[in-house]
């Protein structure tokens, strides 16, 4: 069965995602939606409690790093139902991060850690956990290749904004580090505005709350626009000269799609993407968004084999042979 906690519920946010990768309607809406990480992980494990008690689920699948994630694992740990960590072992060795804790604590009461890269697979074995490891590889990246394949529609909003492809920059805020502190969100935000080419920023709910409940000076070159879905969104980050992000996903799909990117963190759980050169960290640095900015120029091409299963296929592989283990 298919669990939504509603922790994601404005539907450029929820279920534009449920249409646009096929997946199926939830079984189970918990409608938690928004507040402060205590009331609702709580909800969650509330509610999350209450399905494995009724159900009585032979595992918990749980993907990636948000409040779900972590409320997914906890209750399933606290009444011995197996869970299956999808993205595990990831780092970005912050624990001022939400999303690390939730990582961490998610990794280490799973049974089956299914990480998508080499580095992830190392990152535990760093905090003694080996057993039930599989390098699986990355889901993200499986969906980016299914949507290229399948073919993206324009993006309405570039020829709304007279914005041609390859000529503006593509921007998203959305972490506590950036938007709970006005001095960063004014800081970042001043750099974008600053900047000579258009900046198309679509904008977080949660984002869009803290901006409008604020003075905050926005203006020249800097687009404030609505969410974008799935497929706009890699439309949209295809066509940027550089993207300028505080998204770990985002940060992957600019590597893949070969797009320069420019990260608003002082570090990154996805290593690799700096390590060869997409890459650039700069924190909430005005100077150095600016400068990272306007100096990015595409690096070569990376090369590699192509993985001769596919991530999804790998998962299943690995869940079928527990289940019959």
């Amino acid at each position: 069965m298919l669990i939504h906690t509603g922790q994601h519920y404005d539907f450029r946010m929820s279920d534009v995602f449920f249409q646009e990768l096929d997946i199926p309607a939830p079984d189970v809406n918990l409608g938690i939606g928004s507040g402060t990480h205590g009331a609702q992980t709580g909800a969650m494990l509330v509610g999350i409690e209450r399905i494995l008690l009724a159900e009585r689920l032979d595992l918990l699948v749980i993907y990636g790093d948000t409040n779900s994630t972590l409320a997914g694992a906890l209750a399933a740990a606290k009444l011995h139902v197996p869970v299956a960590h999808v993205e595990a072992g990831l780092r970005s060795f912050n624990r001022r991060m939400p999303e690390e804790i939730n990582r961490v604590v998610a990794d280490h009461v799973a049974t089956l850690l299914l990480c998508p890269t080499a580095q992830a697979v190392r990152n535990l074995s760093a905090e003694g956990i080996t057993r039930g490891v599989y390098e699986v590889g990355d889901l993200m990246l499986e969906a980016l290749q299914t949507k290229l394949r399948d073919g993206l529609p324009p993006v309405d909003v570039l020829e709304s904004l007279s914005i041609a492809p390859g000529h503006y920059i593509l921007a998203t805020v959305h972490r506590a580090e950036n938007t709970d502190d006005p001095r960063r969100l004014q800081a970042i935000l001043s750099a974008l505005s600053s900047l000579r080419e258009p900046v198309l920023l679509p904008v977080h709910p949660r984002t869009r709350a803290i901006i409008q409940q604020g003075a905050f000076d926005i203006g020249g070159s800097l687009h404030l626009v609505e969410p974008f879905g799935f497929t706009d969104m890699l439309r949209a980050e295809q066509h940027a000269r550089v993207i300028v992000t505080d998204s770990g996903g985002v940060q992957k799909e600019a590597l893949w799609l070969g797009v320069p990117c420019v990260t608003l963190r002082e570090e990154t759980e996805w290593v690799e993407t700096v390590e060869s050169g997409w890459n650039t960290l700069v924190g909430a640095n005005p100077i150095a968004i600016k400068h990272a900015v306007e100096s990015a120029r595409r690096p070569p091409p990376l090369s590699g084999a192509e993985p001769s299963r596919l991530p999804s296929e790998r998962i299943r592989a690995v869940l079928e042979e527990w289940s019959t283990a």
